[in-house]
């Protein structure tokens, strides 16, 4: 399957989705979980797509 942008972003939605889904069956807050961990969670994902990309690239140019 290749990736293009839409699938990754699609794909990208659909995992932070579950995470923060999951969060909320957690006891802690609604607030904690939107202004704390879904925007870390977005940062961190947003940081291993750019990583996985780079990585990419590289093994298909050596």
């Amino acid at each position: 399957m290749e990736f293009d942008l839409p699938k990754t972003a699609v794909a990208f939605l659909v995992v932070i989705g579950i995470g923060i889904g999951g969060m909320f069956a957690t006891p802690m807050g609604t607030d904690t979980v939107l202004m704390m961990v879904a925007p870390s969670m977005i940062v961190f994902g947003l940081i291993m797509t750019l990583l996985g990309i780079k990585h990419g690239e590289y093994r298909a140019t050596n």
